[in-house]
């Protein structure tokens, strides 16, 4: 995969997993429950940041070894989980994912940008 590809994917996951994190700003997991747009809006911002983080492990199996603090493995099985039984994805588990998970997944996608653009 060209450096160009790869630091675009790494933009659309990052971008996607800040969408859903401000999606959620100023909710309460309560009012999260009860708000059926907020939720759908969250869930296909995961399928974003899966959908990215999957072509990357696909087409850099390499970068995925050498950022083995970002979690591909459970990015990519919330996707699926999402994508093939919707109604199997917990709503608390999504909610903890956006309000908990995603900001430092950002922070991380920052950090990894930061250095692919330095020449590693």
């Amino acid at each position: 995969m060209s450096r160009e590809r790869l630091l675009e994917h790494v933009d659309r996951m990052q971008e996607a997993a800040q969408q859903a994190f401000d999606l959620t700003e100023g909710m309460s997991q309560e009012q999260f429950l009860h708000d059926i747009r907020t939720q759908l809006a969250v869930t296909m911002s995961l399928v974003l940041v899966g959908e990215a983080a999957a072509r990357i492990a696909a087409g850099d199996p390499g970068f995925i070894q050498d950022h083995q603090d970002i979690p591909w493995t459970r990015i990519k099985g919330m996707r699926d989980l999402i994508v093939h039984d919707y109604y199997r994805a917990e709503l608390p588990v999504i909610w903890q994912t956006a309000r908990t998970d995603l900001p430092a997944l950002v922070s991380q996608l920052e950090n990894v940008r930061h250095w692919r653009v330095q020449g590693e």
